[in-house]
């Protein structure tokens, strides 16, 4: 008797882990404006982003996809440089340094890092995060001058806890990350 209850146990646990929802997912947005006291959360998770994003039709998203005003790609073929990029060794790539300026891209761990400072003017520090994942999926079935909204969301439910964008200013604030909480922390 004990050893089949053992075994049912076990069945059961073993159940419970294989029809277990993997812990949600969620994009967080959290701005702050210092100059107006003005503060915006946003805490989406990102099966709900999956299933909206393809059902707006307006502007500049369709289908899932944004289409980037006026920008072309001029015969450049950024799904090659982004497969060139992704199969390079971990380094900096660009360095921009100019009065009041300094840009830095790089890449790091399986991940692109945009970082920019401004020193001049109003006075701000921008840092970007990518995993190569959702920079490959921006580009998967787009034309040049399209990012692909829909296939980005799929590949960040992939990714692991990781602050996206910030945004530091003089005036405003700006965070995006994505996590498993449901609350902007």
């Amino acid at each position: 008797m004990k050893k089949t209850v053992a075994i049912l146990a076990m069945v059961f646990m073993a159940a419970a882990v294989a029809f277990a929802a993997p812990a949600e997912r969620y994009l967080h947005v959290r701005v702050d404006s210092g100059a107006k006291d003005q503060k915006v959360r946003i805490n989406i998770p990102l099966s709900l982003a999956a299933q909206v994003i393809p059902a707006i039709d307006s502007g500049q998203l369709k289908n899932g996809k944004i289409q980037l005003g006026n920008f072309q790609a001029n015969g450049v073929n950024v799904r090659k440089i982004l497969t060139a990029l992704k199969n390079a060794p971990d380094g900096e790539f660009v360095s921009v340094q100019e009065p009041g300026q300094d840009v830095r891209v790089a890449k790091k761990n399986g991940i692109l890092i945009v970082r920019v400072r401004q020193t001049k003017g109003e006075r701000q520090n921008v840092d970007i995060t990518v995993p190569w994942s959702v920079a490959e999926a921006l580009t998967t079935n787009t034309t040049e001058n399209q990012l692909n909204v829909e296939a980005a969301i799929q590949a960040l439910e992939q990714a692991g806890n990781m602050t996206l964008v910030t945004v530091t200013g003089e005036h405003q604030n700006v965070r995006i990350w994505i996590d498993s909480s449901s609350t902007a922390q």
